[in-house]
């Protein structure tokens, strides 16, 4: 199952421009095709919000920041089938995203 597919069949009454969101990060990064959905999903989520800090506050960045939310939410989830793996992966996630914010 696609990381797009996974995340539709979660998404319940989510916009449809959010669905169509992901399904377009997904199918421009074929490279993340290959990792578990938590992985695929954090690197998302670290790709949009670098696109969100790099922008202007725009209608089309805020749905950025929507998916980005979203793909935060998609990682947890698929990570909580591994719960062991859990504050290891807070904290990785966390580190990567505050690394955006520390960039000039």
């Amino acid at each position: 199952m696609t990381h797009a597919d996974w995340a539709a069949e979660r998404s319940g009454e989510a916009p449809a421009a959010l669905v169509q969101r992901l399904r377009d990060i997904f199918a421009a990064h074929p490279e993340w095709d290959a990792l578990p959905h938590a992985d695929a999903f954090t690197h998302a989520a670290e790709w949009l919000s670098r696109r969100v800090l790099e922008s202007e506050a725009s209608r089309p960045v805020a749905l950025d920041l929507l998916a980005a939310d979203a793909c935060i939410t998609f990682a947890f989830e698929a990570a909580a089938d591994d719960p062991a793996t859990l504050g290891e992966r807070a904290a990785v996630t966390q580190a990567r995203l505050s690394a955006l914010m520390a960039r000039p």
